[in-house]
Formats: structure tokens, sequence, C-alpha cells
């Protein structure tokens, strides 16, 4: 039995790549479809990269997992949001059980990577992770070394937020194919990382995860999505169209060599952590907290809300919480990735706890109120779907998420700013998240040239698992997908079970990933860039 490759590619949609498929844009996801089986990968709420990943590869969603957002709070009970790393993930991974039976592991790229957990392999950390850190981000010790050595290698290019942000902020608009050019030689960076470490270790476990396509369908969306481009293009914009299906033609190539290295005998699985949609509506939900009678500004004395950087940690992303006036406020929205609003633990004005009544209390209240919100545009609903924290978040750290988490009709988003406007419309489609990803498998013992219906995110980790020849924990929310597998194969290798270890946690020091002002500034930016902070 040959490797299982985990490739993920963050945001991928088959509303854009089948549009390339056909058109032999990416002839080997074409390719890779019909030698396997596909199916849509339902994600997690909120469908965000950082609990998406997480539940991918722990098999459980943010209740069983612990992570919610980029930022989120430092107890159930905290008005207080720290920076999300890889010491928040309270639950065994496919990296961690893989090393645990004698796996070798090779991650490159995932989030939530830092500080690196200790595995019987390799770590390259992704996401927001500082590119000034990587030689303390990289596991084993040595392994930035043996990297550095390599002609190609450029931990700059590779994880750089501020190469990003200058692609895109201080410059013309028809100056921003600088941003897709970075992402293509990003994308090879990564891959030249990748091809070293297949070569030199005897890895079982290989997961590769490029981040280029949701960055690009978040901010050129309009050129990818064949129903969004403009009808007559400018001479910029058809640039600009086909500088990104210029990204997609060198992902797809990438793709290809990483399946050609894994070998003949290698398990495949291409997975997203969701998938995206055009979007206009921008809800101000803090404002119409507000005008609800829920939420308060405080107010200064010439009028203005005051920035106490005191009642919440991480000053600059939370400034507009700590605005509020604690004192009157119930509900509040702390950030706008988060698409959720939070119900104070304490009665406001005083050091007694909400009973929880009350807070169930509220939640209703404020469901009921969400669910009869309409577009001005055209009338029709402005929330689609309302979930209470005992719905979307069940599992032993459920209270660390919102109490309450939303879904706009059109896929937009939240903003935690106060506005007169409460629905707010932008000029132009802009990419953002849905809950529908994608999920290609290949190799022996797949299903050829099928089509299922839609898997969950968390039947991920079971499937690798399985490929592995591991049992299955019985802690996992997901399932093991047989109907990805051919029959013979589960006469072959039937599924074993074991009974789930309590998980030892994170050995690094406690109190969250420590960033001096320049990379915090710089992480801030590029969330700012991306829309999941204001």
């Amino acid at each position: 039995m040959g490797p299982t490759l985990l490739i993920g590619i963050d945001g991928a949609t088959f509303t854009v790549l089948d549009p390339y498929i056909e058109r032999g844009v990416t002839p080997f996801l074409g390719e890779l479809a019909r030698r396997g089986t596909r199916a849509e990968l339902r994600s997690i709420v909120p469908a965000l990269t950082p609990p998406a990943w997480t539940s991918l590869v722990t098999g459980k969603r943010p209740g069983g997992h612990g992570v919610f957002d980029f930022f989120q709070k430092e107890a159930p009970d905290s008005i207080h949001f720290q920076y999300t790393s890889s010491q928040e993930i309270r639950s065994a991974t496919i990296w961690s059980l893989a090393s645990e039976q004698e796996r070798q592991v090779i991650s490159l790229n995932f989030p939530l990577m830092f500080p690196p957990p200790p595995v019987d392999g390799c770590i390259v950390p992704g996401g927001m992770m500082p590119w000034r850190q990587l030689r303390l981000g990289c596991h084993p010790p040595g392994l930035f070394d043996r990297l550095k050595a390599l002609p190609g290698f450029n931990p700059r290019q590779m994880l750089d937020m501020e190469l990003e942000i200058k692609a895109i902020e201080g410059c013309p608009e028809d100056e921003q194919s600088a941003w897709v050019e970075l992402h293509i030689q990003r994308e090879q960076r990564w891959f030249e990382v990748a091809r070293h470490l297949i070569q030199e270790e005897q890895a079982d476990l290989i997961g590769v995860m490029f981040d280029g396509v949701d960055k690009l369908q978040h901010l050129c969306w309009r050129f990818v999505d064949p129903a969004c481009r403009p009808a007559r293009p400018s001479r910029w914009e058809r640039e600009m169209i086909d500088l990104c299906e210029r990204y997609f033609r060198s992902l797809d190539a990438i793709v290809a060599e990483l399946v050609e290295l894994a070998g003949p005998d290698a398990t495949v699985v291409l997975a997203s952590d969701h998938g995206f949609g055009p979007t206009l509506d921008v809800f101000h939900v803090n404002s119409w907290l507000e005008r609800e009678g829920y939420l308060s500004w405080a107010q200064a004395e010439n009028g203005v809300a005051p920035d106490d950087a005191t009642k919440v940690g991480f000053a600059q992303v939370t400034r507009h919480v700590h605005a509020v006036d604690w004192d009157r406020t119930l509900a509040y929205a702390a950030t706008p990735s988060s698409q959720g609003i939070n119900i104070v633990s304490r009665v406001p004005g005083t050091d007694e706890p909400l009973p929880e009544e009350a807070r169930l209390r509220i939640a209703a209240e404020l469901t009921e109120r969400l669910q009869t919100l309409r577009r001005p545009r055209d009338g029709a609903p402005l929330v689609a779907e309302v979930w209470a924290r005992e719905q979307a978040f069940q599992g032993p750290h459920a209270r660390l998420g919102p109490d309450l988490s939303l879904e706009l009709t059109d896929g937009g988003t939240i903003s935690i700013l106060p506005s007169d406007t409460l629905v707010a419309r932008r000029p132009e489609p802009r990419g953002h998240h849905r809950p529908e990803g994608v999920f290609i498998a290949s190799g022996p013992g797949i299903r050829s040239s099928a089509e299922v219906a839609e898997l969950s995110i968390v039947d991920v980790a079971p499937l690798i698992l399985h490929r592995l020849g591991l049992p299955l924990p019985d802690d996992l929310e997901g399932r093991l997908p047989l109907e990805v597998l051919e029959p013979e194969e589960l006469e072959r290798r039937p599924p074993q079970r074991a009974a789930a270890t309590a998980w030892a946690g994170s050995t690094a020091e406690p109190g969250g990933l420590e960033l001096d002002p320049d990379e915090e500034a710089a992480v801030l930016e590029r969330l700012r860039a991306l829309g999941y902070v204001e």
C-alpha cells in the first residue's frame, strides 16, 4: 500500500473548478475526478478557514476541537479574545494519530500548526505564520536549515503577509495583478518544499495545503466565476481574467506533479475547507443590535466611543467591541469572521452571572427578530439561517463559540462597525465563503468515475485514517464514507474501531502565539484585506 496524499485547496468550489475543467484549463483535476470519486464537501459552521481545516484533520466539529475563529475567547465567560494557534486545538489530529501508530507524516502550509506539535515526521506551518519565525515553526529541529539549502527556498515569498498587502493596498486597481502573480509564485515555492521532502522522507501521510484559491476568489471573484465576469471586459479586466486562469493552470500542474511523486499506489484525497460564491450584502449587526435595544455604545465626552484596550485582548481587532457600554449591553458581535453574536455572561451593570434561562430567552428573541429582517433591495429575507450554540457547536468546548451563528441569504458578511445603514450593498460582487466545498479521492480501492452524494468535512479524517490502516477512534464525529470505497476493498480492509484516548494537549507554553508589534500588524492587515477583520 502506498502513501496517503492529502491535497488541501483552500476555498475550492466546483462552481469555479468545473468550468475550468470543461475548458481544459485544469485538465489534471478533471482526470483525477474521472479516475476516482468526487462529491461536494459540506463545511462546518462557521465555514471559515481555522475551524474548518481543524475539523477536516480532527474529524470533529468546533464544539469537539475547540477552534471557532481567527480570534476567540480566552475562556467561555470572557470578553477577552486571543489570536488562535495550535495551542487552542483540543483534540487529536490525523497527524498525531498517525504518529502515535508509528506512521511518518509530512504536513505543509496547514493553518494552526504553530507552535508545531510533536509528530513523527516533518511540519512546515502555514496560515498566519510570520515568515521570520519559520525556523521556530519547522519541526523537527534542523528542518529549516535543510530547506534553506534548497536552490529556490524563499520563506518570505511563501509566507510574508506584507507582500500580499502591498499587492492590493496603496496601488491602483489596474496594478492588482501583483496579487495573482504573488500566489502563482507562492504555490510553486510550497511545491518545491513538498517535492524535496517527499523524495527524502519515507512518509506514510503527506499533506500539502495551497491557499491561493481562497485569496484570489475573495478579491477577484468576478474574474473567475463565469456568471459574474464582465459582459464586455475592458483591457485590464481581460488581463485579470487571463491571469487568474494562468494561476489555475499552474496549480493544476502542481497537483499533477504531486500525485506523480506520491506514486501509482498512493491514495489521493483532494479537499477544500469550504466553498465560495458571490456576495453583495453587508449586515451591520452591532448597529442592528443597538437599534433593537441589546447593545449600547460607550460615549466619550466629545460623543466619540472610547477605545478602551483594557477590556479586550488584541486591541486592534476588538477596538469596536471594547467601545461597548458593558453596563447596558446584552449581546454583541466580536469579529466579522465569526458570523456570530455573543450574549454577555453577566447581568449588565452587576457582577451577577446571567441566568441560563435568560440567555436562552435572549437567544430565542434575537433569532426570531433576525428571521424577520428583509433586504432593502428586493424584500427577500436577509438572514437564511440562524443556529443556536446548542445546534451548531455540540461538544465539550461549545461555550467558547458564539451564542448565535448567522448565514446571510446571499452568503454575505457581517460587519461589527457602527453604521447608520444596517444593510449595505457592495458596488461589485465579492467572493465569500459558502459551505459547499470540494472532495475528490482516487487510488487503489477507491471507486472509479463515481460521483456520490454530499459528504461532510468531518468524514475526511476517518477516510484518511482507514487508508493508513489505522483504527478509527470512537470519539470521531465523522463517519467512514463507505460509498467512496469499492466493495471488495471493505472486505480486504474492514474498518477497525478503537477507544479514544485522552487528549494530552499541546506541549507548547500556554498563553497564545507571541507576535511582535510588526508581525501583529501584518496579520491584521492581511485579515483586513480579506474581509475577516475591520
